[in-house]
C-alpha cells in the first residue's frame, strides 16, 4: 500500500525520478509500466520517473495512461516523464519534462543531434552540457547531471566544477543527483553545491524489490502536479525536499578506487604510481567516488546549508531478510516469502523506518530477521566498500553487539553550518 502523509494542506510524498525502461540497453525486459507501478506502491513511492521518455515506442506507452496536472496515473502511482541522455564527453544528464507533448518537442530537437534516439531510451547526443540544457529548459523542463560523481558518466568525473560542464548554464541547473556512491555528507563537501538539491534516485534497470527505489527523495508539496515537484525541486513558495534516503555510499560500486577488473582496491596515490594499471592483472585503475570527492573538496569535513534536508542510509529490506537469514540472494524463494509476508499491509519504507519491533514480532516476523532491522535502524551494519565495479557489501552484527552501538541518526539529528563554520556530523560508518 502506498501512503502519502498529510500535513494541513501540505502533503509528504516520496518520490523515484530516476529509473529505466525495457527500451534502454541493459535493462530488464519486466520494466513495463504496470510492473514498475506494482514495485513502486510495495515500495512506498508516489511518484515515479518514466525513465526515458523521449523513446516513441515508451512515450506512445506513456500517452495511454490517463494525464493529472502533467503526470500519467496508474492506480495509485503517478508518473513524471524523465530521460537520462548522454552528451558528448559521455557526462549522463537527467531531465524531468512537465507532458507527453514537450517530451515530443525535446525529441525533436534532440533528433538532428542524435544516431540513436529512436532505437536506445538513453540516448546519445552530439551535444555538450549547455546545449542540452538550452534545450531542455525550452521545453520547460528540469535538467541536472545524473549520478554526478559516478566515474565514467558522472559529470565531476570529466569536469571540476559546474561551470566546466554546463558554461553560462551553471546557475540554471536545477539539482545535482548522488549517486549510488555518494550521499550529502560527500557532495556537501563541495561549496559550489550548497545551493544546489540533491536528489537521490534508484537508477533502476529492474523492478525487483532491492533494485527499485532504492534511493528515493521525499518532498512537500501541495498537491501531486509537475509544477509541484518542480516547486519543490527549486525550493519555493514552502515546498521542497524533507529527506533524501539511500545507500551507504561504501555500498556502492564505484565508492572506492579499485581495478576494474580483479577489484582490488588502490589508493588514488598508488594509482598514479602504477600508471592507471593494475600490478596483479593489467586491469585498469577506476578512481573512486571517495577519492575524487576528496581531490574536488573545499571542505575537509561535510558543511550543510541550512535548507538541506537529513540523509537516511538505507539497506533494501529484501536484502537485510537475506542477509539475517543467510540466503545468498535478496531474490530466493524464502527472502521473497517473508518480503511478501511483512509488506501486504505497510509499505516496505514504513517496514524499514517506522513499524515497531515489537508488532513485527506479534505478526510472526522472524526474530534474525527483526534483529537485522534493528541493528540497520542503530547504524551498527558493516560495510565492506565496493570499488571497480563491484558491490560493497554489508554484514550485520552479532545480536548481542547490536544493542552497545550507536543508533543510526535521526531526522532531527542533522546539522548545519552557521555561517563561515565547518561541523562534523557524527557518521557511524567510520566505526
Amino acid at each position: 500500500m502506498n501512503r502519502s502523509r498529510s500535513e494541513g494542506d501540505d502533503m509528504l510524498v516520496n518520490l523515484d525520478l530516476h529509473i529505466h525502461s525495457r527500451y534502454s540497453m541493459a535493462v530488464s525486459a519486466d520494466m513495463e509500466l504496470a510492473q514498475i507501478a506494482r514495485g513502486a506502491a510495495q515500495k512506498g513511492v508516489k511518484i515515479v520517473g518514466t525513465g526515458d521518455c523521449l523513446h516513441p515506442l515508451w512515450l506512445k506507452s506513456i500517452r495511454e495512461l490517463p494525464e493529472e496536472e502533467g503526470l500519467r496515473r496508474l492506480g495509485d502511482i503517478l508518473f513524471l516523464l524523465s530521460v537520462e541522455v548522454e552528451d558528448a564527453e559521455r557526462v549522463h544528464h537527467l531531465i524531468l519534462l512537465p507532458d507527453a507533448s514537450k517530451a515530443e518537442e525535446l525529441a525533436e530537437a534532440f533528433s538532428p543531434h542524435s544516431g540513436n534516439l529512436q532505437q536506445d531510451g538513453r540516448p546519445r547526443l552530439h551535444l555538450n552540457g549547455a546545449q542540452i540544457t538550452d534545450l531542455a529548459l525550452e521545453a520547460g523542463g528540469l535538467v541536472g547531471p545524473a549520478h554526478a560523481f559516478t566515474p565514467w558518466t558522472g559529470m565531476y568525473a570529466y569536469h571540476r566544477s559546474l561551470s566546466d560542464c554546463y558554461q553560462e548554464n551553471a546557475d540554471r541547473i536545477g539539482f545535482i543527483e548522488l549517486g549510488l556512491s555518494a550521499d550529502t555528507d560527500y557532495a556537501d563537501r563541495i561549496a559550489e553545491l550548497s545551493d544546489k538539491t540533491f536528489l537521490s534516485n534508484s537508477d533502476a534497470h529492474s523492478p525487483r524489490t532491492n533494485k527499485l527505489a532504492r534511493e528515493f527523495n521525499q518532498m512537500r508539496v501541495e498537491g501531486c502536479s509537475f509544477q509541484e515537484v518542480a516547486s519543490a525541486i527549486r525550493r519555493e513558495k514552502g515546498r521542497g525536499p524533507t529527506l533524501n534516503a539511500g545507500f551507504f555510499p561504501g555500498e556502492g560500486k564505484y565508492n572506492r578506487t579499485a581495478c576494474i577488473r580483479c577489484f582490488q582496491q588502490y589508493s588514488p596515490v598508488q594509482k598514479d604510481e602504477f600508471m592507471g594499471r593494475c600490478p596483479h592483472c593489467r586491469g585498469l585503475i577506476k578512481l573512486g567516488v571517495a577519492d575524487r570527492i576528496g581531490l574536488l573538496a573545499d571542505y575537509e569535513l561535510p558543511c550543510h546549508p541550512p535548507h538541506r534536508p537529513p540523509y537516511i542510509h538505507l539497506i533494501p529490506l529484501a536484502e537485510i531478510i537475506a542477509l539475517a537469514l543467510g540466503h545468498k540472494s535478496p531474490m530466493t524463494a524464502g527472502v521473497q516469502k517473508q518480503y511478501e509476508a511483512m509488506t501486504r499491509d505497510m509499505a516496505e519504507i514504513e517496514v524499514l523506518l517506522i513499524e515497531e519491533l515489537e508488532a513485527m514480532e506479534a505478526a510472526g516476523v522472524e526474530a534474525e530477521v527483526i534483529r537485522g532491522i534493528e541493528a540497520f535502524r542503530r547504524g551498527s551494519v558493516e560495510v565492506l566498500p565496493g570499488g571497480g565495479g563491484r558491490y560493497g557489501q554489508i554484514l550485520l552484527p552479532a545480536w548481542k553487539k547490536v544493542r552497545r552501538e550507536k543508533k543510526q541518526r535521526s531526522l532531527f539529528d542533522f546539522q548545519h553550518c552557521e555561517e563561515g563554520m565547518i561541523m562534523k556530523v557524527p557518521d557511524d560508518r567510520d566505526k
